[in-house]
Order: C-alpha cells, then structure tokens, then sequence
C-alpha cells in the first residue's frame, strides 16, 4: 500500500536532524510564508521546499496523491476567491490595473497577483509538511518536544497521532477489500447510490475499529500506570549535531531576508504600488500581452 503520511526510515540529510529542528522549521518557514506577499520571496521557499524534498529521497509515486488532491483543493479556492470577492486583490493592494473587462467582474492584476500568492502559499508549505511526516519518526519527535519543555504527555498524544496514521489506511484499504469481496461495487462503473452506499459501510466499520485500538491503547497505557511519573525517559532521542545548527542557521538567513524585504517595500499594505514590488515588471507586461492576445 502507499502510504501517503507515514514515516520512512532513511539515512539523508534530513533523516539525520532532530525531530525538534524539523518541527521548527517547518513552523518558522510556514508562518514566515504565509505572511509574506512578496513573490520572490515565496518563489524562493518554493525551490527550498521542492529542494528539501529531493534531498529527502522522497519518489513522486509516494506523494502524488496527496499533491493531486491539494492542487485541486488550491484551484478550487482561488476560482472560489475571484467568484466573492472579484476587487479583493485592489483593495489588499490599494491600486488597480486594468487588464480586462468592466464592472465588478473586472480583471485585474492585483487580483491576479493575489491569487497567484496564494497558490504559492499552498505549493511551498505542501513539501514542508511532507518533509516533516516522512522523515521524522515519532517516537524521536516525541523525544525531541519533550527535551525543548513540552509535557511528555502532549509529545506521546502527538507521537501516536503520526504513528497510527499509515495503521488507519491500511486498516481502510483493508476494509474496502472485505467490502467489495461481500458485493459492494466500488469501481467508477457502479452506481453513484451504490458507491455511497459502500463508502458508508467503510467509514462505519473504520470508525468501530478505531474506537476499539483507542480503547485497547488507553487500557495498555493505564497498565503501565502511563502518567503518574513527572518525567519519563525516550527510547529514541538524538542530540543537536552540526547538521541541525547549519539548518537552523539558514532558517534564521529566511527570516531575516523576509524582515528585509517588508522593510525595503514599506510592509505589506502601506504601499500603493505594492503591486509592482510584488510583481516584477516583466511579470507584468507578460499578463498585459496575454490579455491582448485574448
């Protein structure tokens, strides 16, 4: 089975960093990205996701699914942002360029620009995230929260999160076997009604299944008088190397780039031509000739 979320054991670069670096570049990066505007900037943490991600040995094959169901998620919002909020580009922007048509409906390119941000906010943090869940195992990212100050219960609730996620699909792909083996026809040649149908008895029969591992879970746990203690020490634990420090260090060159950027452009809405510093000249020209063309 592809497991979409679960950990892979491997030995790169990324492999060998703490789950706590992961964890905190994976936050600083996203939370940095998703309140910058400036599509240089989130062109670069795209090569770095995309880079990260060759690095990681991380195969298409392993991920497509996922990036297939995100990039139709994305597409989905923004045609979903022009539909209600058509001027909201301009009004971020506080300019307006016209490219084609009039009324509310108007094509603009701060509303291109918008949008075009927004599906880079999505195509930058996506191999962020798949970085973080396909090379960190939990019981070291465990380890990891609780040496930097979070309560080993927390880092154990989390810990389990990650571990059972690659269990469920299984169990769900198991499921959907026994299912169609009764009779359920869940090919694209069924009915829609029958499709539904058997859906439905997947989830429900998942969903008991689930309620049993928690309660079998929380039962183990109780046995071994899980919680009582103030402290509990880790099976898997790594120190800080020199990989995670050269990690932290460029991640710390990020953010104040980004710091440096706000400050040259005057923050993100102050400006009236944020639009143009945002969008290169020839960026600009390019959708103008476009629209021409049209």
């Amino acid at each position: 089975m592809n497991q979409l979320f679960g950990y892979r054991a491997g030995n790169s670069f990324i492999h060998r960093l703490t789950g706590g670096t992961k964890l905190l570049a994976f936050l600083v990066l996203t939370i940095n990205g998703m309140v910058s505007f400036d599509l240089r900037y989130l062109a670069l943490l795209m090569v770095v996701a995309i880079a990260g991600l060759v690095v990681a040995g991380i195969r298409w094959h392993d991920v497509s699914a996922v990036v297939y169901f995100v990039g139709v998620f994305a597409l989905m919002n923004v045609v979903l942002i022009y539909v209600f909020a058509p001027q909201y580009g301009v009004s971020l922007f506080h300019h307006k360029t016209m490219l084609l048509g009039t009324g509310p409906y108007a094509l603009t390119l701060e509303q291109l620009v918008y949008e075009l941000i927004v599906l880079m906010k999505y195509f930058f943090s996506l191999p962020l995230a798949l970085i973080f869940l396909l090379t960190t195992n939990p019981s070291e990212f465990a380890a990891g929260l609780n040496k930097i100050g979070v309560s080993y219960r927390i880092a154990y609730a989390v810990a389990l999160t990650l571990r059972y996620i690659p269990d469920v699909q299984q169990e769900f792909v198991t499921i959907s076997h026994a299912q169609q083996a009764r009779g359920y026809d869940m090919s694209k040649k069924a009915l829609l009604v029958q499709r539904v149908r058997g859906a439905a008895g997947i989830l429900m029969s998942l969903l008991f299944s689930l309620l049993a591992r928690i309660d079998d879970i929380n039962r183990s746990m109780d046995l071994r008088r899980f919680g009582k203690e103030k402290r509990r020490s880790w099976y898997y634990q790594q120190t800080f190397r020199r990989n995670d420090w050269v990690v932290l260090v460029g991640m710390v060159v990020l953010v104040l780039l980004e710091v440096v950027l706000i400050r040259v452009t005057g923050g993100q809405f102050k400006s009236m031509s944020l639009t143009r510093r945002a969008c290169p000249n020839w960026m600009r020209l390019y959708f103008l000739k476009v629209v021409m063309r049209l």
